[in-house]
């Protein structure tokens, strides 16, 4: 049995591992759970799984929680905000702790659960993009495990196998190519907020479809993946596979790539990051080949998709740069939701924010809050 926290359990990765859980009653235990402003999903969680903890991001979302719980009869001790996510993070019970937060709100919670002793599977990708290598060094000193959710990670992970990093030639990410693979350049002005939300393979919360449509999601993986397995970012590569059934590959030094393959299910690596290093059975993930009949790959376009060779050298770069690509992004894609600034112009916002940033090499927490902070505010403002 493996005591799980799990911060953000009413996103789309949140309700994935709850059904995971589901599927797993003798395996997976909900200790404790966090979330965003969704009072009743939150309260149908809590009455099925009897956490013992639960907090929300927003204190006044406290009493209608309340309220909510004891006309069912549960009591579960309540918490909010930034000191909630804290709390559930260092819970003396928690096995590991399932950071499902978008944006940046879970490197402090992650980085308390590390030092707390506890295991933390990673579904927030900002958390290794900012500050990867504090994360990973932290992690190392603490004698605990840092497992990916993604399921481009997972994949990498499960096809390494604690093979060491000499034997590795080069890591290879998939990606769909998201919505717009195919359309021409000139017509990118053209797209909406509600055409960028429809992605081909996967169903996931906006911001992160979004991402997928302008392949910043794949940049951000690039980075993440560069300190999750330890490799420089020019060993880390990508290739359009539309299909989304190989979900990443390894490439090894005498020429042989190792792949994972399943039909698209957040399931699937969401379950093996908890039950690691165990595999426990599920029906959830069939894969067919005849069915899938086969498979196409691609080189990304960078000249339509810039957004890869921005991640790129955010990491050659390194020190608070990647910090800055990634807060700038979000603060873009937010721009473009409200429809502030086009779709081409999430990609112009992010490389003006990333030119304008003056790099700080030997970084500190502190000094990479406050790039992130500054970046924030630079993109907030400017008109691309």
């Amino acid at each position: 049995m493996k005591n799980v926290v799990l911060l953000g359990s009413t996103g789309s990765i949140g309700t994935s591992t709850a059904m995971v859980a589901r599927d797993l009653p003798g395996k997976i235990n909900l200790v404790g759970l966090a979330a965003g402003s969704n009072v009743d999903r939150l309260a149908d969680q809590v009455g099925e799984f009897r956490p013992r903890m639960v907090s929300i991001s927003s204190a006044g979302n406290l009493p209608a929680l309340k309220e909510s719980l004891q006309s069912r009869g549960l009591a579960p001790e309540l918490s909010s905000g930034d000191e909630g996510l804290l709390q559930l993070a260092t819970m003396e019970e928690a096995d590991i702790v399932l950071v499902a937060i978008v944006g940046t709100a879970g490197l402090a919670p992650a980085l308390a659960a590390i030092r707390a002793g506890k295991d933390i599977a990673v579904a927030s990708k900002e958390i290794l993009v900012m500050a990867g290598e504090i994360v990973m060094e932290e992690a190392r000193r603490h004698g605990v495990r840092v497992l990916a959710v993604d399921s481009e990670h997972s994949a990498i992970f499960q096809c390494l196998d604690g093979k060491p990093v000499d034997s590795v030639r080069k890591i290879i990410l998939t990606a769909s190519g998201g919505p717009f693979r195919t359309k021409p350049a000139d017509e990118f002005a053209d797209i909406t907020v509600e055409m960028a939300l429809k992605h081909p393979s996967w169903v996931m919360g906006r911001k992160i479809t979004i991402d997928s449509a302008t392949l910043f999601n794949k940049g951000l993986e690039m980075i993440e993946a560069r300190w999750l397995f330890d490799l420089p970012i020019d060993q880390v590569d990508v290739v359009v596979h539309p299909q989304s059934v190989i979900h990443s590959m390894v490439e090894f030094v005498d020429g042989s790539i190792i792949a994972q393959l399943s039909t698209p299910d957040m399931c699937l690596p969401i379950q093996y990051a908890l039950t690691y290093p165990d595999r426990e059975p599920s029906s959830r993930v069939q894969t067919s080949f005849p069915t899938i009949g086969s498979l196409d790959f691609e080189e990304p376009d960078t000249s339509r998709f810039p957004s890869i060779n921005l991640a790129r050298e955010a990491a050659r770069q390194g020190g608070t740069l990647p910090a800055v690509f990634n807060a700038a992004n979000e603060v873009a894609v937010s721009r473009f939701i409200e429809r502030e600034i086009g779709f081409p112009g999430i990609t112009q916002l992010v490389e003006e924010v990333m030119q304008r940033h003056k790099v700080v090499q030997y970084r500190t927490l502190d000094e990479i809050i406050e790039a992130d902070a500054w970046a924030r505010e630079y993109a907030s403002a400017i008109h691309p």
